[in-house]
Order: C-alpha cells, then structure tokens, then sequence
C-alpha cells in the first residue's frame, strides 16, 4: 500500500457522512450523484449471501432503478408524499479493508432509525462500500448494506437504509 496514495480515514468518515445526510433529507437525487455510473446498491436477503444477481435480494438496485425510485418519491402525486420521510443515522466503526490506487473498500457498522407514519423502524447492520477513486474525490460503485435481521420478514421498506 502506498501511503502517500491511501485515503485518511477522516476523509473516507466524512464522505460516509455525506452520504448519511443525503438519505436522512430524502435527498435521492443528489445521494445518487455519489455512485458511478455502474454503481449498485445491495441488500441482501441473506447474510451469506454471494451476489444480487442469481438470487433474490430485498434491493438490488442499479443506478437506472434508483433514479426510478428517486423521481417516484418526488413526485407530488405519489402517495409516498402523502407523509414526510424522516430517518436518523449512527455511522461507526468505519475501517480500510482494502486499497488500492484507483479502489477503496470501507466497512461500517449502522443505526437508522426511519419514521413512517403509524410506525418507527429500526434498522442495523453492517454496510460494505466500494468506492472508485473520481480525482480527487470517490464515487460508490458498490454499496452492500447487511441488516443484522436480513433474514427476518420485514415489512415494506420504503426508503434506502
């Protein structure tokens, strides 16, 4: 590892921030800005579970199906807008598992805790972010977010986590 390359973990913190805010002001289309163009988000339905594709996954989704979801929760007449959105996030533990010039994958533990309208969720769990090097910047290109109860019944999760 070439340490005048690799990220400070400050900077990695603060952009895991950055994307905490995004999610807890409902603000999709600006959280979506923060993926690559390939970028997927992940949710899977099983704590071992090896990929998204060839098995079935609460979300899976690629940047054309977040835009989808994005602009139908914007929309006046969705009756997604019927209620505020309100969540609250806790990010830690944030640690480098792996590095490389171009390549950075980051491990978090997660609390959010999302309001619905008749109900208060919480959510916790372990999120995986692969990040690609955009400049001087980074850019999502994989985040696996592992519910700690991913294989529990939920109900309708309305909202990215």
């Amino acid at each position: 590892m070439n340490a005048l390359h690799r990220p400070g973990l400050k900077k990695l913190e603060s952009f895991l921030y950055k994307e905490a805010e995004l999610l807890d002001r409902a603000d999709l289309l600006n959280w979506m800005n923060l993926y690559t163009d390939d970028g997927i988000y992940w949710m899977p339905v099983r704590e071992d579970q090896e990929d998204g594709l060839n098995h079935i996954s609460i979300f899976h989704d690629d940047k054309m199906l977040m835009d989808i979801r994005a602009r139908h929760m914007q929309d006046p007449k969705s009756p997604s807008k019927t209620f505020p959105q309100r969540s609250s996030r806790i990010i830690g533990n944030v640690q480098i598992k792996e590095f490389t010039a171009d390549e950075c994958i980051v491990t978090s533990s997660f609390h959010c805790v999302a309001f619905y309208p008749d109900r208060q969720e919480v959510y916790a769990g372990r999120n995986t972010h692969t990040l690609f090097r955009n400049n001087d910047s980074w850019l999502i290109r994989l985040r696996r977010v592992d519910l700690i109860n991913c294989d529990a019944s939920h109900k309708s999760i309305h909202s990215y986590i």
